[in-house]
C-alpha cells in the first residue's frame, strides 16, 4: 500500500542506516529508550555518551544537525513542563539569580530533559531514514497487532485527503464572506467540523466496500520484501548495545 505522499520527516538517502530494514530500526531504536531510561539521572556523562552515539549515527546516516533540531519542535512542551516543575516543587530550595528553585524539581526537570530529548532525537532520526509506510511495515514485522498497523496506515494515507477536504471547506465559508473573529462564530465551525467527520466516515464506508469487492480479508498483502539478514540485525543492535555497555559499565558489570 504505497503513500503517495511526500512526508517532511523523511529525508531520503542511499546510506547504511537508510537501508536497514525498518523492523531493525524500529527494535534498535525501542531498545535504545529502554537503557536511556534505566539510567540513573545523575550519571551527566552517560547521557553524554548516548548523544554521542546518535551524533554517530547522524552522521551515517547524513542527517544535518539542523534538520534535527527544526523537527524537535515537538519537545516544546516538555521542555515548558520540565523548566516549571523547579518552581513549583517542594522540598529543600537553592537560589540561583534571586530565583527560588526546588532542588528535587531541578532534579525531575534534568531527568525529563534528558531522557526526553535523547528519544526524541533518536525517533527523529528514525524517521528521517524510514518512509512512513515501511515504519508500519516494520512495526508489522515486529508482530504488533495487525488491527492498529492496518489503522496507522489508512490514517497515513487519508491524511492529506481529509486536510485538502478541510482547507476546501475553509476557502468555500471565506469564500461567501466568513471570517472566523470571536466566539460567536464557534457555532459554524462546529458545523463545518461536523460536515467533515460525516464527509470522511463515508469516505471510510465507501474504501471499506471497494477493498471487500476486491478480495480484502482483514490482512493487507505486503508485495514487498522486507526480511532482514543476521547482520542487519547485528548493525542495527550496535545503538542499543553500545547503550547498554555504557550503562553496565557505570554499574561496575562491564
Amino acid at each position: 500500500m504505497g503513500s503517495g505522499h511526500h512526508h517532511q520527516l523523511h529525508r531520503p538517502g542511499d546510506t547504511l542506516v537508510h537501508r536497514l530494514p525498518p523492523q531493525c530500526k524500529l527494535a534498535a531504536v525501542a531498545g535504545f529508550a529502554l537503557v536511556v531510561v534505566a539510567t540513573p539521572r545523575e550519571w551527566f556523562w552517560a547521557f553524554g555518551l548516548y548523544a554521542a552515539l546518535l551524533a554517530v549515527v547522524a552522521a551515517l546516516a547524513r542527517i544535518p544537525a539542523g534538520f534535527v533540531l527544526r523537527r524537535m519542535v515537538v519537545e516544546v512542551p516538555f521542555v515548558v513542563f520540565a523548566l516549571a516543575i523547579p518552581f513549583i516543587g517542594f522540598g529543600e530550595r537553592v537560589t540561583f539569580m534571586g530565583l527560588s528553585l526546588s532542588v528535587a524539581g531541578l532534579w525531575a526537570a534534568w531527568n525529563i530533559l534528558a531522557k526526553a530529548t535523547l528519544g526524541v532525537v533518536a525517533s527523529v532520526l528514525l524517521a528521517a531514514t524510514t518512509e512512513p509506510r515501511l515504519i508500519l511495515l516494520g512495526a508489522q514485522r515486529l508482530r504488533l497487532p495487525p488491527l492498529l498497523v492496518q489503522i496507522a496506515m489508512f490514517m497515513l494515507r487519508y491524511m492529506d485527503v481529509i486536510l485538502d477536504e478541510m482547507r476546501r471547506m475553509r476557502v468555500a465559508r471565506e469564500s461567501r464572506g466568513f471570517v472566523a473573529r470571536d466566539v460567536r462564530h464557534i457555532p459554524v465551525i462546529a458545523r463545518s467540523a461536523g460536515a467533515l467527520f460525516i464527509r470522511s466516515y463515508e469516505r471510510g464506508e465507501r474504501v471499506h466496500l471497494a477493498m471487500l469487492s476486491r478480495g480484502y480479508t482483514g490482512a493487507m498483502p505486503v508485495i514487498q520484501d522486507l526480511s532482514a539478514a543476521s547482520r542487519q540485525w547485528l548493525v542495527a543492535g550496535m545503538l542499543p548495545g553500545a547503550a547498554l555497555a555504557v550503562l553496565l559499565g557505570s554499574w561496575g558489570f562491564v
